[in-house]
Parts: C-alpha cells; structure tokens; sequence
C-alpha cells in the first residue's frame, strides 16, 4: 500500500474493538477523552519517558517506530525487549502497556501482533510471541502470534481500510464493552436500540 494509504495501528485497535467507534474517530474524526483513556495517555507518558537500556540481562528500546506498507500500518512500539534467538541472534520481543486488565476480546493481542508483523516485514524476520503489561493487576499476559491471530489482522486490515476509504459510519449496535467507551455519548448505542423498538412497534400497530 501507498503511504497515503497508511493508518495508525492503534485504528486497528479500534476496529477490533468496535468498528462503529473506528469510524467515529478515523472518518468522522469524533474523539472524547475519559478515565480510561486519560489513564493511558498518562501511562503510555511515563513508558515513553524512560530511556533504552537493560533490564536484567535483556537490551530494551523504547517508543520504536514500526510500519507495514503491505498492511498499510504504523505505529510506535512501547518496548521492544532484544531476546537471543535459537540462532544466537537477537530477536525483538514487543511488549505493549495497557492501564487496565486482560481483555476477553482480541483488540488488544491484535495491536500487539500487528507491532509484530510490522517489524518481520522491516527486520525480515520472524516474531513468534510478545507480551502485554496491564496496569491493574501489574503483571505481563504473554501473547502467541500464531496463525489464527495472524489471520485476525490480516482480515481485519482490509476491513478497516474499506470501512475508513469509504467512509461510512456503521450504525451503532449496543453490547457489553459499550460501557466502558468513551465515545459512548456521543455514539448512543441505547438509544438508536431505543428507536428501533420504537419503528417496529409502529410497524405493526399500521399493518
């Protein structure tokens, strides 16, 4: 893909999450910020602030930048920890801060993961895992890139491009992570539910 072409990774994150709220903040250019999102710019703040060094016997590179022209993506990975590899070489292992817990859904693992694929397609390498630090139980949930998570990105990659080179918004549809978005007031998934309910009752007193 173009440059022009390209897009953040954390719009990738969005996707996976909801694709109404990827549009809302990538087509429509709707952003609020709340708790949540305040906590991980504060967080992703302090990540950045730190300068590359060792940990233990492990080299560590902070706020590297990655990019993917086949996946049109890029982005900035937290830490990159240089692990030995079963050749002896150093191999990047991408580790990505979140301020709250383990999420049940992908959006997050699919964050990491494309980090991943954007260094292979730089480094010409093969990452195989990675690791997520979330903030509230302050400890590491290791990530495998296998092929099924692979497969998550790369469909989800092409969706997202059609979703935000059309640029149509989809229609809300309220569900249990609608809680915690902080487009939730603008977005009113409760409500467009509210008004559908509301056609299909008139529907049927007109029939």
């Amino acid at each position: 893909m173009r440059d022009t072409e390209s897009l953040p990774i954390s719009a990738l994150q969005h996707y996976l999450y909801c694709p109404r709220q990827c549009a809302l903040i990538h087509v429509e250019m709707v952003w609020e910020e709340n708790l949540f999102t305040a906590e991980g710019r504060l967080l992703h703040k302090r990540v950045d602030a730190g300068e590359a060094g060792r940990r233990g016997s492990i080299d560590e590179e902070r706020s590297v930048p990655v990019r993917s022209e086949r996946l049109g993506l890029y982005g900035v990975a937290d830490v990159l920890e240089m692990r030995t590899g079963a050749s002896g070489s150093s191999i990047p292992y991408p580790v990505e801060y979140k301020r709250g817990s383990p999420k049940v859904g992908d959006w997050d693992r699919g964050q990491l993961c494309a980090q991943a694929m954007c260094l292979e397609e730089m480094l010409e390498l093969t990452i195989r895992e990675g690791a997520i630090f979330y903030g509230r139980p302050r400890r590491r949930e290791k990530v495998i890139f296998d092929d099924v998570l692979r497969e998550k990105v790369e469909v989800s990659c092409r969706a997202m491009h059609s979703l935000i080179e059309g640029g149509v918004t989809p229609p809300p549809e309220h569900g249990r992570h609608c809680k915690n978005c902080s487009l939730l007031r603008v977005c009113m998934p409760k409500l467009s539910k509210q008004r559908k309910v509301e056609k299909y009752l008139l529907q049927g007193l007109e029939q």
